[in-house]
C-alpha cells in the first residue's frame, strides 16, 4: 500500500516535532508500505536563523533532508512552500505518486489545502494531537459558519476526510465534555520505534536532574485558550518544596519566561537549545533522570484522556516519568514507572516515590512503552480502523 504521511517538520523545525512525523514514516514502512512525506500546509516556515517566519524556506528544505535522508527518505519528500513552489519532489512527479497513493494520512495540520491529487487519494485520515482545542475551535466554527467564509472552509476541510483519530483517548465520550457535533473521532496515540529509544543497558541516566521540553503558551488556537500557563502555577513553588526536602531538582526546556521561573527555584535553559535537531533532543531526554510535566489547561479541564509524544519517549528510554493527569490515567496504567498527578502535593509525593525505588520505576517506564506506544501495535491498530 503506498502511504502519504503529511506532517510539519520544516514549518516547526524542532527535534521533537520532527521525531512525530519520522516515526510514523518509520513504522508504515516496518509494516511492509510504501511511503513518502508531504508538507503543504499554506504557511511560511519558522527559520531560526533570523528567528521569524521566512519567505525563503532554505532552512526548512535543508532541514527537511538532513531528518529524513539518515533514514532513507531523502528522495521521498514533498515541501510545498507558501506560495504553491514544490520542493523535493516536483510538482508533476509529486502528482503521479499521489495517484497511485492508497492512504493519506495528515498529522497536526501537516496539510491545510484539499487539492485535487491529494482529494483523489482513496483514504483520507486526520489525527488530531491538540485534542480539546480542535473540536472547540470545530464547534466555534461550526457556530460561524452561516455567516463567515473561513469558518465555513474550517469545517469543510474536516469534512473531506474519511477517518478522524485524536491523541485524546476520551474524546466523543461521556468522560470529556468537548464537543464534538457530527464529527466521530477514535482514539490513537503516538507511535514509538522503541528500538531507537532503547536506554544503555544497565546505565543509570548521567544527570541527576528531571526534565521536560515545553511551550508555555501556544500560538494557535487563540480562540480557545487554556495553554501550559495557566496550569504551571498550580506547581510553581514545587521546586523550592523539593529542593527544601532535599528531593529532586527538576529542569525546564522551554521558550517561556525563565526569569520568573528561575526565582521560584526552577532550573531553566532555551527549549530550542535542546531541541533544534533530532538527536540533540534525543539526548537531551536519554540524559535525563526522568520527565516532570504539567499539561495544558484546556487538556486538564475538560478530561480529553491527552497522553504527550514527548513522555512516551521518555518512557522508551526507561526514563520514569510524573505527568499531570489529563484523564490518560483510566486509559494508561499508571503507578509504576509512570506516575500521574492532580495537584502539587500530589507531584512531589509521586516524585519521592519514584527516588525511593529508581531502578525498579525506570524499567517499568520501558515495559509501559514497549506494551502501549510501540510503533507496529499502535499503526497496525490505526490501519484497521
Amino acid at each position: 500500500m503506498r502511504v502519504i504521511l503529511a506532517g510539519i517538520i520544516g514549518r516547526y523545525p524542532w527535534g521533537g516535532v520532527t521525531w512525530c512525523s519520522l516515526m510514523y514514516l518509520l513504522g508504515f514502512r516496518r509494516l511492509g508500505h510504501d511511503v513518502y512525506y508531504l508538507e503543504d500546509t499554506l504557511e511560511a516556515n519558522y527559520d531560526p536563523e533570523i528567528d521569524a517566519l521566512a519567505t525563503d524556506p532554505r532552512y526548512a528544505l535543508d532541514y527537511i533532508d538532513r531528518s529524513l535522508r539518515p533514514f532513507g527518505f531523502g528522495d521521498r519528500w514533498c515541501y510545498v512552500d507558501y506560495q504553491g513552489g514544490h520542493h523535493g519532489i516536483e510538482a508533476e512527479r509529486w502528482r503521479r505518486i499521489c495517484r497511485d497513493a492508497d492512504l493519506f494520512v495528515v498529522l497536526s495540520g501537516g496539510c491545510w489545502v484539499w487539492r485535487d491529487h491529494y482529494r483523489a487519494i482513496a483514504v483520507k485520515a486526520f489525527i488530531d494531537s491538540d485534542p480539546g482545542f480542535t473540536q472547540l475551535a470545530l464547534d466555534n466554527a461550526r457556530r460561524a459558519a452561516p455567516h463567515n467564509a473561513r469558518a465555513r472552509w474550517y469545517v469543510d476541510f474536516f469534512r473531506g476526510f474519511d477517518r478522524l483519530f485524536t491523541f485524546g483517548g476520551h474524546v466523543g465520550s461521556p468522560r470529556c465534555d468537548v464537543p464534538t457535533g457530527d464529527f466521530v473521532w477514535r482514539p490513537t496515540c503516538q507511535p514509538i520505534c522503541v528500538d531507537l529509544w532503547t536506554p544503555p543497558s544497565g546505565a543509570l541516566p548521567p544527570r541527576n536532574v528531571w526534565t521536560t521540553v515545553m511551550t508555555w503558551k501556544i500560538e494557535s488556537f487563540t480562540d480557545v485558550g487554556g495553554n501550559k500557563d495557566e496550569e504551571f502555577l498550580a506547581v510553581v513553588d514545587l521546586a523550592n518544596r523539593c529542593r527544601s526536602a532535599g528531593g529532586p531538582e527538576v529542569e525546564l526546556a522551554l521558550n517561556g519566561p525563565r526569569e520568573f521561573l528561575a526565582a521560584r527555584g526552577w532550573r531553566c535553559v532555551d527549549a530550542f537549545a535542546v531541541s533544534r535537531d533530532l538527536w540533540r533532543y534525543h539526548s537531551y531526554l536519554s540524559t535525563s533522570r526522568g520527565e516532570f510535566s504539567v499539561a495544558k489547561r484546556t487538556y486538564v479541564r475538560h478530561r480529553t484522556g491527552w497522553f504527550s509524544d514527548r513522555t512516551a519517549c521518555y518512557l522508551a528510554l526507561g526514563r520514569p516519568a510524573v505527568v499531570q493527569d489529563t484523564g490518560w490515567s483510566e486509559l494508561i496504567p499508571a503507578g509504576r514507572g509512570l506516575l500521574a498527578w492532580g495537584n502539587a502535593e500530589e507531584a512531589r509525593e509521586a516524585l519521592e516515590r519514584v527516588e525511593r525505588d529508581y531502578a525498579a520505576h525506570a524499567r517499568a517506564a520501558r515495559e509501559v512503552a514497549c506494551e502501549r506506544f510501540d510503533d507496529r501495535v499502535v499503526l497496525q491498530k490505526l490501519l484497521t480502523a
